[in-house]
């Protein structure tokens, strides 16, 4: 089985996709093929990680997916790999909220036997680092600490006292990184500029984490620790037969189109290998760039992004919109999470859009954030009435109304309510949702293409 490991912290901004990110940069220009993985739900990350290693970056979610796909998925991504660095999210054992570890970095390095280094922010801390990684090694004896990176760290002086201090811990040190602005990556209302938005840049960042690492970490050291992981045995995902036998009747595969570029960032590895084994041929696009749809097209799906950073150039190309308003009026499947569903709306913040829903949409100061159960409230291209998911919301937009006459979904657990609009065949909501845990979906959208 791979070799890998798990990156994690004690909190949030410890410094986790810095290490990660540079690990797995630092290995690959080494020679070693790594496999990026992130924990969690999030999109912007596995775009770093795609950068540093050459390989699609992708999550690990166990509230999304379930437990039992955990090890599988990361078995699929992994083969053929030497090492596999998977970064977590969040503190160690924060998970989904009220859920115990489901969806925690711990419960991840669980379900891979995995070892975890612990990068800790030591900025404003000398002995008491001790008492922390001692507090983190202990709490769960499933979850093996093999190590930690030092972040953040002043001088030479305060190295020396950290490093002493942890000698009572019995956790090795791997890695001592300094406090320096080089590897720093720009943020904005969402988290990390996505890689896509500034590839340049983003590049010399990457660069720069790997320096990082290469100057301040022991990697003969982490290398052995992620060695020492046991077996796995799992058997890989795949998704052929996750599919199960297609059998469309049409003697060519009906053309899914695919938003892209840097407006439409938010996709899971899974999404287009499902649809290319429910019999479809992706092809992906640049709504800021591409004037018309694919030749062909006889479906669309609009992954999530930040369609209002580029409202103005989405709207510029009114070819497109046209085209994409022409082809939902058409009946044709159109998937939208989030970012899509702004595109389809009238408008966003004023800058007309597809007008294929009778909505406006605008920016807000609040953010909506957090895991969610949602059934299939109306029939639609990508699920039957009834169909039961766990997704996730993440965005700063507002849609209103927020639900058409056939509304997606209906929320529960914390909340009751429903959102989304279904008509024709178009479904757009807020939720993201991962099409591994419900490969029916990709089976149904490709199944509606060839009608």
């Amino acid at each position: 089985m791979v070799a890998r490991l798990v990156i994690a912290a004690p909190a949030s901004g410890s410094g986790k996709t810095t290490v990660a990110t540079g690990l797995m940069a630092a290995f690959t220009s080494a020679g070693l093929t790594v496999s990026p993985h992130k924990a969690g739900p999030d999109y912007i990350d596995p775009g770093y990680h795609a950068l540093a290693t050459g390989r699609p970056g992708r999550n690990l979610d166990a509230y999304l997916c379930g437990t039992e796909l955990i090890a599988p998925l990361f078995a699929h991504g992994a083969a053929g790999c030497d090492l596999a660095v998977v970064e977590g999210v969040m503190g160690l054992y924060d998970g989904a909220a009220g859920a115990g570890e489901l969806a925690s970095t711990a419960q991840i390095a669980k379900l891979l036997r995995a070892p975890v280094v612990l990068v800790v922010d030591a900025s404003s801390q000398s002995r008491s680092v001790a008492a922390l990684v001692h507090g983190f090694a202990s709490w769960d004896p499933q979850v093996r600490i093999g190590g930690v990176i030092l972040n953040k760290v002043a001088s030479d002086r305060h190295e020396e006292l950290l490093r002493v201090a942890l000698e009572e811990s019995g956790v090795p040190v791997l890695g001592v990184l300094r406090r320096i602005q080089r590897a720093a990556t720009p943020s904005r209302h969402l988290g990390l500029v996505p890689v896509a938005e500034r590839r340049a840049d983003a590049v010399a960042s990457v660069e720069a984490m790997a320096e990082l690492v290469r100057e301040g970490c022991d990697l003969e050291a982490l290398l052995g620790l992620a060695r020492s992981a046991p077996s796995l045995g799992a058997e890989p995902w795949e998704a052929g037969a996750a599919c199960g036998p297609v059998g469309l009747t049409t003697s060519a595969p009906p053309v899914v189109a695919v938003a892209g570029g840097p407006a439409f960032t938010f996709s899971y590895a899974e999404h287009p290998e499902l649809l290319t084994a429910a019999g479809a041929d992706v092809v992906t696009f640049d709504p800021l760039r591409d004037e018309q749809l694919p030749d062909g097209t006889s479906g669309l799906v609009i992954g999530g992004g930040f369609p209002e950073v580029y409202a103005p150039e989405l709207s510029a190309n009114e070819a497109l919109r046209k085209a994409v308003a022409g082809l939902a009026s058409s009946g044709a499947p159109i998937a939208a999470e989030c970012a899509g569903l702004l595109y389809l709306a009238r408008s966003l913040d004023g800058a007309p859009m597809c007008g294929v829903l009778d909505a406006e949409a605008r920016m807000s100061e609040r953010l909506t954030l957090g895991y969610r159960e949602a059934v299939a409230v109306s029939d639609s291209a990508l699920a039957a009435a009834g169909t039961r998911l766990n997704g996730h919301e993440f965005h700063r937009t507002v849609v209103e109304p927020a639900a058409g006459p056939a509304p997606a979904w209906g929320m529960h657990r914390s909340e009751r309510r429903v959102e989304g609009f279904v008509q024709q065949g178009v479904h757009a909501s807020y939720l993201h949702t991962h099409w591994a845990s419900q490969p029916g979906m990709a089976l149904r959208f490709v199944e509606r293409c060839t009608r």
